[in-house]
């Protein structure tokens, strides 16, 4: 990691919070590009050695629309590259790209109508379709009568997913809902519909959690993939829909049709900027099945950047007109990153049949990048732990003043 920043270059905002955040700054760190972070107050990338919150008047805390505008406005930088960890930020750079603000503020970006097909998931099934490119099937919702042609019986399983994912998981606290019968579904897609939520159904493609591959890299503004990654994923948390908790780099090779399928996707609707496509090898006939693809950085950006392919400092470059370094595709495979507190609830409610020994996952620990922790940038990672130990307890409080009170009303009751 080069620590030493040159404030005479063109500076990077990174727009998001969270382990993306952190994984976006210090892939530019990395790279020697000075940067800054637009953030909440108290975000664990504030922590980082390298944060540092943007210039001017107006601490940006990452809010978009004309409240975002107007802080770009009176920032004092005469120019900045703004790299977005957000579905609702690309979007919004997009916008940026194509405004007043562009001769200042630079984005590696497509345009609002491509980002708009791959995070609409409606559209983006639609489109897939369409190219004949493998996928799940999918169904969009909007009535009742959506809901009943959807042909169960045919279909493995089949759950609600959000049209929008990021809002979705944001105030939900989950990917999707299962929904194991048509009355289910229509119980659950009523709620939803009520609270303004776009879904879809899709069915479920049978494998398990180490049956997810994804597709990471950069396209830039010529149609060169000047980045390519591949890694799989060996476990997740929660099950079902929840985030990979260890994974591992693996050779292009040995997911070619996945690269081939995210190569005519992206080329088709002329994308441009970074990217993450996951697919899951269906059980069923071996074909890998494209799920989603992300349109800005993601929650393992760094672990990518750190086997050698660092799309953050592709974006930059590509976003002052200049051509990205290509990466080599010939990466170490077998090169893990550990999520130490997720995997760990992973591999505990994984059914004892197919957990892992005790000396396996050991041995995978021992061997693995961290996620987020780093001996060089400590504080973000105590601070995740700080916080998750603190709600731990207040939890555990409140069940025993709970508790308390709920005997002490059973001795009144007992003594009336």
């Amino acid at each position: 990691m080069n620590n030493s920043l040159d404030d005479s270059r063109t500076p990077a905002i990174v727009l998001g919070s969270g382990y993306t955040a952190l994984g976006a700054l210090r892939c530019l760190v990395a790279a020697g590009i000075p940067a800054y972070v637009a953030c909440p107050a108290g975000d664990p990338v504030t922590r980082s050695r390298w944060y540092r919150p943007t210039p001017g008047a107006t601490r940006w805390n990452g809010s978009l629309g004309p409240r975002g505008q107007a802080i770009l406005r009176a920032m004092p930088l005469s120019n900045a590259v703004l790299i977005p960890c957000g579905d609702d930020a690309a979007l919004w750079l997009a916008e940026i790209a194509g405004g007043e603000l562009s001769h200042r503020f630079r984005v590696s970006s497509s345009s609002a109508e491509t980002l708009q097909i791959l995070q609409d998931k409606s559209r983006f099934g639609a489109f897939l379709a369409h190219h004949r490119l493998p996928h799940p099937r999918t169904y969009p919702i909007a009535t009742l009568d959506d809901v009943a042609a959807i042909p169960f019986a045919e279909l493995d399983r089949v759950f609600i997913k959000p049209a929008d994912s990021q809002s979705f998981s944001r105030i939900l606290g989950t990917k999707g809902i299962w929904a194991t019968t048509r009355e289910e579904f229509e119980t659950i897609w009523r709620r939803l519909d009520a609270g303004g939520y776009k879904v879809i159904a899709q069915e479920y493609v049978p494998g398990s959690s180490a049956d997810h591959y994804f597709v990471d890299g950069f396209r830039d503004r010529t149609g060169a993939l000047a980045g390519l990654f591949a890694r799989k994923r060996s476990r997740l948390y929660p099950a079902d829909f929840g985030n990979s908790s260890y994974c591992h780099s693996i050779a292009l090779a040995e997911v070619s049709g996945a690269v081939d399928c995210v190569t005519a996707l992206l080329a088709t609707l002329h994308y441009r900027g970074i990217f993450s496509a996951e697919f899951k090898r269906d059980s069923r006939d071996g074909t890998l099945r494209l799920l989603e693809v992300n349109t800005r950085a993601w929650w393992y950006v760094e672990f990518a950047a750190r086997c050698g392919v660092n799309v953050c400092a592709m974006a930059f470059e590509d976003a002052l007109g200049r051509p990205p370094e290509t990466s080599s595709r010939d990466y170490r495979p077998g090169v893990g990153c550990l999520n130490l507190l997720q995997d760990m609830k992973a591999v505990r409610s994984l059914p004892r049949a197919t957990r892992p020994s005790l000396w396996q996952v050991l041995r995978q620990w021992a061997g693995a990048y961290c996620h987020v922790f780093r001996w060089s940038d400590p504080w973000p990672s105590l601070t995740i732990v700080w916080s998750m130990a603190w709600q731990k307890l207040r939890r555990s409080a409140v069940r025993g003043t709970a508790l308390a009170s709920s005997r002490s009303d059973a001795k009144r009751a007992r003594n009336t």
